[in-house]
């Protein structure tokens, strides 16, 4: 049993070196600007930013700053990022004050201080999140669909 242990710690090293594609989807590191088709938008007097196909507009929108929820959008036992989310953000009242169709599969935006509903659907299926924005630290809002509804299309 004792030579069966000592063989599994450099059996998961050695692979680990040869299945790299089973890291995160993006780590910290440069950004090859040329790749990145994102630019800050306005709307309703909110700046965002939505997009993060591909490594390198991932991480241009997972370095910028002044952004207070950072939303991704994810799929299947993977996690792996998925675009073509609407979003809704609604405030106390449930009034829309922000929304965006085919959004992701990262949207940081930058709300003022409050409560609100983030409504987000991917092929008919809401999600519906409550977060508090202030003027501490980010929130972070992971939200994730089952296999199935990547499959079926927008």
């Amino acid at each position: 049993m004792k030579y069966v242990h000592s063989l599994m710690l450099p059996i998961a090293v050695v692979g680990v070196f040869m299945f790299p594609a089973m890291a995160p989807a993006t780590s910290p590191g440069p950004v090859d600007t040329a790749g990145v088709q994102i630019q800050q938008e306005q709307q309703n007097g909110i700046s965002y930013l939505s997009g993060g196909i591909g490594v390198d507009e991932a991480r241009f929108i997972e370095q910028a700053h002044g952004y207070n929820l950072h939303m991704s959008f994810s799929v299947g036992s993977a996690n792996e990022y998925l675009p073509g989310v609407n979003v809704v953000v609604q405030d106390t009242h449930g009034h829309s004050v922000f929304s965006l169709d085919q959004a992701g599969p990262l949207v940081y935006v930058s709300l003022p201080a409050g409560k609100y509903t983030v409504v987000t659907t991917r092929n008919g299926q809401e999600r519906r999140n409550t977060v508090d924005i202030g003027s501490g630290a980010a929130r972070e809002l992971n939200i994730h669909w089952s296999g199935d509804q990547y499959a079926t299309g927008s």
